[in-house]
Protein backbone atom coordinates (compact mmCIF):
# COMPACT_ATOMS: atom_id res chain seq x y z
CA UNK A 1 0.00 0.00 0.00
CA UNK A 2 1.38 3.43 -0.90
CA UNK A 3 0.78 6.52 1.14
CA UNK A 4 -0.92 9.72 -0.31
CA UNK A 5 2.39 11.30 -0.86
CA UNK A 6 3.76 8.33 -2.67
CA UNK A 7 0.63 8.26 -4.92
CA UNK A 8 0.83 8.94 -8.62
CA UNK A 9 -1.47 10.87 -10.77
CA UNK A 10 -1.44 10.34 -14.65
CA UNK A 11 -2.75 13.74 -16.48
CA UNK A 12 -1.88 12.77 -19.96
CA UNK A 13 -4.85 11.99 -21.51
CA UNK A 14 -6.51 15.46 -19.52
CA UNK A 15 -7.82 18.51 -21.67
CA UNK A 16 -7.68 21.64 -20.12
CA UNK A 17 -9.35 24.82 -21.21
CA UNK A 18 -6.93 27.70 -20.35
CA UNK A 19 -8.25 31.29 -20.68
CA UNK A 20 -6.16 34.56 -19.81
CA UNK A 21 -5.99 37.72 -21.17
CA UNK A 22 -2.40 37.88 -21.21
CA UNK A 23 0.55 36.14 -24.09
CA UNK A 24 2.08 35.62 -20.36
CA UNK A 25 -0.46 34.38 -18.60
CA UNK A 26 -1.33 31.47 -20.61
CA UNK A 27 2.54 30.71 -20.90
CA UNK A 28 2.92 30.19 -17.34
CA UNK A 29 -0.43 28.29 -17.17
CA UNK A 30 0.11 25.91 -19.73
CA UNK A 31 4.09 25.33 -18.47
CA UNK A 32 2.73 24.26 -15.10
CA UNK A 33 0.00 22.53 -16.72
CA UNK A 34 2.94 20.57 -19.23
CA UNK A 35 5.07 20.04 -15.77
CA UNK A 36 2.07 18.03 -14.69
CA UNK A 37 1.99 15.90 -17.34
CA UNK A 38 -1.05 17.42 -19.22
CA UNK A 39 -0.60 17.26 -22.85
CA UNK A 40 -4.00 18.54 -24.59
CA UNK A 41 -4.16 22.31 -23.13
CA UNK A 42 -6.38 24.89 -25.35
CA UNK A 43 -5.56 28.42 -24.57
CA UNK A 44 -7.46 31.61 -25.54
CA UNK A 45 -7.67 35.20 -24.14
CA UNK A 46 -11.38 35.63 -24.24
CA UNK A 47 -14.92 34.58 -22.54
CA UNK A 48 -16.34 34.22 -26.55
CA UNK A 49 -13.25 32.28 -27.56
CA UNK A 50 -14.04 30.17 -24.44
CA UNK A 51 -17.38 30.00 -25.62
CA UNK A 52 -16.81 28.89 -28.73
CA UNK A 53 -14.37 26.04 -27.76
CA UNK A 54 -16.69 24.66 -24.79
CA UNK A 55 -19.40 24.12 -27.41
CA UNK A 56 -18.14 22.33 -29.29
CA UNK A 57 -15.17 20.20 -27.15
CA UNK A 58 -15.54 18.55 -24.17
CA UNK A 59 -12.57 19.80 -21.68
CA UNK A 60 -11.89 17.72 -18.27
CA UNK A 61 -11.12 21.10 -16.56
CA UNK A 62 -11.23 24.77 -16.85
CA UNK A 63 -9.08 27.47 -15.64
CA UNK A 64 -9.90 31.36 -16.46
CA UNK A 65 -8.77 34.23 -14.96
CA UNK A 66 -11.21 36.75 -13.33
CA UNK A 67 -10.82 39.83 -15.41
CA UNK A 68 -11.07 38.82 -18.99
CA UNK A 69 -11.22 41.41 -21.65
CA UNK A 70 -14.88 40.98 -23.32
CA UNK A 71 -16.23 39.75 -19.61
CA UNK A 72 -15.71 38.78 -16.20
CA UNK A 73 -14.26 35.09 -15.76
CA UNK A 74 -17.11 35.09 -12.73
CA UNK A 75 -19.43 36.05 -15.89
CA UNK A 76 -17.56 33.34 -18.25
CA UNK A 77 -18.63 30.04 -15.16
CA UNK A 78 -22.27 31.25 -14.87
CA UNK A 79 -23.06 31.39 -18.25
CA UNK A 80 -21.50 27.78 -18.69
CA UNK A 81 -23.43 26.15 -15.92
CA UNK A 82 -26.50 27.89 -16.64
CA UNK A 83 -26.10 26.07 -20.57
CA UNK A 84 -27.04 22.70 -21.90
CA UNK A 85 -23.35 21.92 -22.44
CA UNK A 86 -23.41 18.59 -20.90
CA UNK A 87 -20.89 17.65 -19.92
CA UNK A 88 -18.89 20.88 -20.06
CA UNK A 89 -21.43 22.39 -17.86
CA UNK A 90 -20.25 20.20 -14.97
CA UNK A 91 -16.52 20.54 -15.71
CA UNK A 92 -14.62 21.82 -12.55
CA UNK A 93 -13.46 25.34 -12.94
CA UNK A 94 -10.61 27.22 -11.22
CA UNK A 95 -10.71 30.94 -11.07
CA UNK A 96 -7.18 32.79 -10.94
CA UNK A 97 -7.36 36.27 -10.17
CA UNK A 98 -4.56 38.75 -8.71
CA UNK A 99 -6.77 39.71 -6.17
CA UNK A 100 -7.82 36.73 -4.28
CA UNK A 101 -9.62 38.26 -1.26
CA UNK A 102 -13.17 37.72 0.14
CA UNK A 103 -15.04 39.32 -2.54
CA UNK A 104 -13.49 37.68 -5.01
CA UNK A 105 -13.67 34.35 -3.20
CA UNK A 106 -17.43 35.28 -2.82
CA UNK A 107 -18.46 36.12 -6.41
CA UNK A 108 -16.44 32.30 -7.43
CA UNK A 109 -18.49 30.73 -5.14
CA UNK A 110 -21.85 32.78 -5.99
CA UNK A 111 -21.09 32.13 -10.26
CA UNK A 112 -20.42 28.10 -9.59
CA UNK A 113 -16.61 27.92 -9.66
CA UNK A 114 -15.00 24.93 -7.68
CA UNK A 115 -12.36 26.66 -6.47
CA UNK A 116 -9.79 30.46 -6.68
CA UNK A 117 -6.18 30.16 -6.88
CA UNK A 118 -4.26 33.51 -6.29
CA UNK A 119 -1.74 34.73 -8.91
CA UNK A 120 0.95 34.80 -9.34
CA UNK A 121 0.66 31.29 -7.81
CA UNK A 122 3.67 28.07 -7.75
CA UNK A 123 2.95 25.08 -9.15
CA UNK A 124 2.69 22.96 -6.00
CA UNK A 125 -0.44 25.20 -4.92
CA UNK A 126 -1.83 24.53 -8.75
CA UNK A 127 -1.00 21.03 -8.53
CA UNK A 128 -2.82 21.27 -5.08
CA UNK A 129 -6.02 23.07 -6.14
CA UNK A 130 -6.27 20.60 -9.15
CA UNK A 131 -5.82 17.64 -7.23
CA UNK A 132 -8.85 18.72 -4.70
CA UNK A 133 -11.27 19.34 -7.31
CA UNK A 134 -10.15 16.06 -9.74
CA UNK A 135 -11.19 14.13 -6.15
CA UNK A 136 -14.96 15.65 -6.39
CA UNK A 137 -16.93 14.48 -3.66
CA UNK A 138 -19.48 17.63 -3.89
CA UNK A 139 -22.40 17.20 -5.66
CA UNK A 140 -23.55 19.41 -8.53
CA UNK A 141 -26.55 21.49 -6.99
CA UNK A 142 -29.21 23.42 -9.55
CA UNK A 143 -31.76 26.33 -7.87
CA UNK A 144 -32.64 29.10 -9.91
CA UNK A 145 -30.49 31.06 -7.51
CA UNK A 146 -27.17 29.04 -7.95
CA UNK A 147 -25.95 25.87 -10.62
CA UNK A 148 -22.63 24.48 -10.05
CA UNK A 149 -20.93 22.42 -7.48
CA UNK A 150 -21.99 22.23 -3.18
CA UNK A 151 -20.84 25.58 -1.70
CA UNK A 152 -20.90 23.81 1.48
CA UNK A 153 -17.66 22.08 3.39
CA UNK A 154 -19.20 20.09 5.70
CA UNK A 155 -22.75 19.21 5.76
CA UNK A 156 -24.54 20.07 9.66
CA UNK A 157 -27.97 19.30 8.22
CA UNK A 158 -30.70 23.09 7.50
CA UNK A 159 -30.72 25.68 10.16
CA UNK A 160 -32.42 25.22 13.34
CA UNK A 161 -36.31 25.85 12.75
CA UNK A 162 -35.61 25.82 8.75
CA UNK A 163 -37.09 22.86 6.76
CA UNK A 164 -34.00 23.40 4.20
CA UNK A 165 -33.69 24.49 0.71
CA UNK A 166 -32.47 20.94 -1.01
CA UNK A 167 -35.11 18.35 -1.50
CA UNK A 168 -32.93 16.06 0.05
CA UNK A 169 -32.49 18.18 3.39
CA UNK A 170 -34.60 16.49 6.36
CA UNK A 171 -35.94 18.58 9.09
CA UNK A 172 -34.40 17.62 12.06
CA UNK A 173 -36.77 17.55 15.31
CA UNK A 174 -35.51 17.70 18.89
CA UNK A 175 -38.02 15.81 21.13
CA UNK A 176 -38.87 16.07 24.83
CA UNK A 177 -36.11 14.52 27.47
CA UNK A 178 -37.24 10.78 28.90
CA UNK A 179 -36.20 11.58 31.75
CA UNK A 180 -35.36 14.80 34.42
CA UNK A 181 -32.40 16.98 33.90
CA UNK A 182 -29.56 16.19 36.59
CA UNK A 183 -29.20 18.28 39.30
CA UNK A 184 -26.09 20.44 39.57
CA UNK A 185 -25.12 17.97 42.24
CA UNK A 186 -25.44 15.28 40.10
CA UNK A 187 -23.43 17.10 37.32
CA UNK A 188 -20.44 17.82 39.98
CA UNK A 189 -20.60 13.95 41.04
CA UNK A 190 -19.76 12.56 37.28
CA UNK A 191 -16.98 15.06 37.04
CA UNK A 192 -15.37 15.17 40.71
CA UNK A 193 -12.70 12.63 40.71
CA UNK A 194 -13.53 9.33 42.95
CA UNK A 195 -11.17 7.52 45.47
CA UNK A 196 -11.03 4.09 44.94
CA UNK A 197 -9.23 0.93 46.92
CA UNK A 198 -7.87 -1.54 44.68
Amino acid sequence: MTSRSDARINLKDVKVLCVDPTNQGLDILAAMLKGFGVEQTVRVHTAAEAKDHLARTAFDMVIADADLADESGFDLVRWLRRSTLDPNRYVPFIITSGQANGGVVNSARSCGASFVVAKPTSPAVLMRRILWVAAGGRQFVESPGYVGPDRRWKFEGPPPGSPGRRTTDQEIEVGFAREPNLSQDEINAVFKPQKISL
